[in-house]
């Protein structure tokens, strides 16, 4: 075997490993964190608001912080834009081809508008091609100005059905969470971070690798590869919610990892080390993020997500997969 060919085999491997490590780390993460946060008698409502949101979003933490520190900024860019795209255009336009998706009224009237916002606010930042460190800091102030007011009005929304509330954590983190071990889920938390950290490094060196060995822009493989790998989690959730009936909260997880990716990610990388933005983030993917996001909100106006409008939005994603690898030249 050439030696060319035997290098790419092993940086898919890397990759593989790598995506495995995010995978199953982010997982055990939040339910270690979880599961011990719950045992000390943190509340249900801070749990789901902190550990859950910000854990499930671990995988493009590690990756935009690990590559933003190797000074491959089109990759931690292209993590976030990229997978912001994948969330509308491939996971739920796939969840909507297995059941139309029922959308919460809450997540039309606030988190979506926000979802809007917060996109149009990251272009404008963008214009002068860099995320300095205050930029980083006022987005990640976003965040948590962000998870307070949604502290305040989801209190308000539990207090009228604590039970429900109950059950969904219980649901979620096996039965009776408040009487879990805490070294054993100690244990499983700092053993997930090891595993999402080196998962992290080696997805980010296995992609550059393959886009120098194959003369693919590293943007190109951050938006896509990159991103869809790290939109795994969120892919299993979304199918397997929809294959339970339970879709409903699909839309709400998508929305809400949008916001966290631009918000969270983008803001702690760039306050860690500002990012370079590349031109063509500028010109072309930042507009298509924000396509796929006014035309979720058009779908969602009638209160679902028919079959056919997924079937639009992975067609569209598609698309704009082959598009980006055909493209790229000349951009």
């Amino acid at each position: 075997m050439p030696v060319r060919n035997l290098m790419l085999l092993q940086d898919l491997l890397l990759i593989a490993l790598g995506l495995l490590g995010l995978f199953f780390g982010g997982n055990w993460v939040v339910k270690g964190a979880a599961r011990f946060a719950l045992s000390l008698g943190v509340s249900t409502l801070i749990v789901g608001l902190t550990i859950v949101a910000f854990g499930t979003s671990l995988p493009e933490l590690f990756v935009s912080l690990d590559a933003a520190l190797q000074g491959v900024s089109d990759i931690a860019v292209g993590n976030v834009v990229g997978s912001n795209i994948a969330n509308i255009g491939l996971i739920l336009g796939l969840t909507a081809l297995v059941f139309p998706v029922a959308v919460k009224r809450q997540v039309i009237r606030r988190d979506l508008p926000i979802m809007l916002i917060v996109s149009l606010i990251l272009l404008v930042l963008i214009q002068n091609r860099e995320i300095s460190r205050v930029e980083g800091l006022l987005l990640f102030g976003g965040i948590v100005a962000y998870t307070v007011i949604s502290y305040v009005l989801e209190l308000r929304e539990r207090r009228a059905a604590p039970a429900e509330a109950e059950d969904t954590i219980e649901s979620e983190f096996g039965p009776d969470p408040r009487h879990a071990n805490r070294l054993f889920e100690l244990g499983r938390l700092s053993l997930g971070l090891i595993a999402v950290v080196i998962g992290a490094n080696w997805l980010v060196q296995g992609s550059v690798n393959i886009a120098t060995a194959l003369g693919v822009p590293k943007l190109i493989i951050g938006l896509t590869l990159v991103a869809v790998g790290t939109s795994l989690p969120e892919l299993a959730t979304s199918l397997i919610a929809s294959l339970h009936k339970e879709n409903d909260i699909a839309v709400g997880n998508i929305v809400g990892s949008n916001i966290f990716n631009i918000l969270s990610i983008l803001g702690l990388t760039a306050t860690v080390k500002p990012i370079g933005i590349n031109q063509r983030v500028l010109e072309v993917d930042g507009f298509i993020m924000l396509f796929f996001s006014f035309a979720l909100l058009f779908f969602v106006l009638g209160g679902k997500i028919k079959r056919w409008q997924g079937g639009l939005l992975l067609t569209s994603y598609m698309i704009f997969t082959i598009w980006a690898f055909t493209t790229h030249g000349g951009l």
